[in-house]
């Protein structure tokens, strides 16, 4: 059980509203709700009779209170104790592997010479905001914009993709239409290939039908086997731009607007100062 809503149920039935409560802690009335109900979902019993101003506990409720005021109360001191030497700020953090590692982490070097500790996970969008949602994570790098209650998105930074290829595959003339790369292998992050896809629909006007010929889960490993020459891809400006200006890899197709992804940072509702502070320096740098 958490001990954030053990002290979201302490705070409420001592000041007897859910305004109340959300005063004492700092948090905002939305979140104070949405803890009570998930206390309440898995306990399984309600634990507030909701009235026209407050809230009445039921006897389930004062039961609870009863049990749990003493220990709180005792964990609550401790964790509030200041140590003469504290601990540093540690900072959950979650997003695709490739920007995280090549543009996030070098912006926070800075940070983390300084005493900030950080704790990355790598992972898909969906399954990384469920863990900023039950507090597992504090700031998740996300490639779609949440639409979930308590969590806010700010756009940080547009992704702008190119399809490359290493230059033994270079064709003899500017490439029109996609039948021209069919006798070049597929390089994909994914099995469904959704970064190729949405390049053909977007640039050459057409599905792609092909299948991946080999599958990465990430897109430096697929930067890697591009420069090898397994094949094309498309991929990041920011991660292939220094093999394009050195011609260790080559353009296939230069449209007049390339396709573009916009990366958000997510937080929750009730961040707290660090998270808040990193998010405000990697907006500064990444914009």
């Amino acid at each position: 059980m958490s001990l954030d809503l053990l002290r979201t149920f302490l705070a409420v039935h001592r000041a007897g509203s859910i305004t109340g409560g959300a005063q004492v802690l700092g948090l905002s009335q939305p979140t104070v709700t949405a803890q009570l109900k998930t206390l309440e979902r898995n306990l399984g019993r309600p634990l507030f009779d909701r009235l026209p101003r407050g809230v009445r506990p039921t006897s389930a409720g004062n039961e609870l209170a009863r049990r749990i005021a003493d220990p709180v109360d005792t964990l609550q001191s401790l964790l509030s104790i200041e140590l003469d030497d504290p601990a540093p700020a540690t900072l959950h953090l979650g997003g695709p592997s490739d920007f995280l590692c090549h543009q996030v982490l070098p912006a926070l070097a800075p940070r983390i010479a300084t005493g900030l500790q950080v704790r990355t996970t790598f992972g898909l969008p969906d399954d990384l905001l469920d863990r900023l949602q039950d507090r597992s994570l504090d700031l998740v790098l996300s490639s779609t914009r949440p639409r979930r209650a308590g969590l806010r998105a700010t756009p940080c930074y547009d992704e702008t993709f190119t399809l490359v290829a290493a230059p033994h595959w270079a064709p003899t003339t500017p490439v029109t239409s996609p039948d021209e790369l069919r006798a070049i292998p597929l390089i994909a992050y994914a099995e469904e290939a959704p970064i190729l896809r949405r390049y053909w629909r977007t640039v050459f006007n057409t599905r792609l039908t092909r299948t991946p010929d080999l599958v990465v889960p990430d897109l430096r490993g697929a930067l890697t086997a591009t420069l090898a020459g397994a094949g094309l891809t498309v991929l990041p400006t920011y991660l292939c731009h220094p093999h394009l200006a050195n011609g260790t890899l080559i353009p296939l197709a230069t449209p007049e607007v390339p396709p573009l992804n916009t990366l958000y940072l997510v937080t929750r509702t009730d961040a707290g100062p660090t998270t808040t502070a990193v998010q405000a320096h990697l907006l500064a740098v990444l914009r």
